[in-house]
């Protein structure tokens, strides 16, 4: 039996989750190094260098800098998003034609995850914006373009609102938008053709292919969607950050100013860390998911 809409919402909803704090967990201090490092390209040589740079300045803690907000992020994005993602499907089998229990193609999946970003995005902005600056901020400090750091949640939060009003939350939300539509589109259109060619493999159901062809789908569909919307990513990583100081230009005119000034380089720096941490946190994200969203349906068997 199926369960009601409203269930299934909510069931979608924890299923994302709790596959958003796993992911967290599994790769902070490499989401740290990439924010870092997009933000202060020339000062450090490579992932490695960053990380035991940032070690050595502020200690393990520092890799975990902005890690509540990661948190608060990341679940809020991805319950956001899977609960948009089941009813997004509905909507394609509804354009399409097709009844309600219809299973959808690979590439309709896809569409139907491309456009759920878009309301995972007004979560996801204000509280990546929070974690972006806390991650930079000794760099900041550092290279004096403040004159004190904030060290915690409240105190940046404060510092926004004190500063550029409620609006200032949303610092970045069209290149968010921008990274996540395409990214999505990616994201769940290969993790999908990842896992039928497994189930083809196997010849078995696709939520009968196991934990390890799981992670492998999900760190694929994170590989995607990482290879084609990192230079967007860096883009918004620098509006958040910087506009810490001053009102920031937007998203293509940051662009090109960065493209101009410093190469196209500068575009995928940290692009090493994040392809390190793609397979075992966006793995975790979806095993997380699917294992969480099976066990709760089941009650509805």
């Amino acid at each position: 039996m199926a369960p009601h809409p409203v269930v299934q919402a909510i069931i979608d909803l924890s299923a994302g989750a709790v596959g958003g704090a796993a992911c967290v967990f599994s790769g902070q201090p490499l989401d740290t190094a990439k924010v870092k490092m997009q933000t202060f390209p020339t000062m450090y040589r490579s992932f490695v260098h960053c990380l035991a740079s940032t070690y050595k300045q502020v200690g393990l803690r520092g890799l975990y800098q902005g890690t509540t907000p990661a948190l608060v992020a990341n679940i809020a994005e991805n319950s956001v998003l899977f609960m948009s993602y089941g009813f997004c499907q509905q909507v394609i089998r509804f354009v399409v034609g097709l009844h309600g229990e219809a299973v959808l193609s690979d590439v309709q999946k896809a569409c139907a995850g491309s456009v759920a970003s878009i309301f995972s995005s007004l979560v996801l902005c204000p509280t990546e914006l929070v974690k972006c600056r806390l991650q930079a901020m000794y760099e900041m400090e550092a290279s004096g373009r403040i004159a004190q750091s904030q060290n915690t949640v409240w105190s940046v939060m404060k510092s926004i609102l004190r500063n550029e009003g409620p609006q200032g939350f949303f610092q970045g939300l069209t290149t968010t938008i921008a990274r996540e539509v395409p990214g999505y589109f990616c994201f769940f259109g290969a993790y999908e053709l990842c896992r039928t060619g497994f189930a083809d493999y196997m010849k078995c159901e696709k939520d009968d292919i196991g934990v390890g062809p799981v992670l492998f789908s999900g760190g694929f569909g994170g590989a995607c969607l990482w290879l084609v919307v990192y230079p967007m990513d860096c883009v918004k990583s620098r509006i958040q950050v910087m506009s810490m100081t001053a009102k920031q230009a937007g998203f293509f005119k940051t662009f090109m100013t960065i493209t101009r000034t410093e190469g196209v380089r500068a575009l995928y720096s940290g692009l090493t860390p994040t392809m390190v941490r793609t397979f075992p946190a966006n793995g975790a994200l979806f095993l997380g998911y699917e294992a969480s969203r099976k066990l709760m349906m089941k009650q509805f068997d």
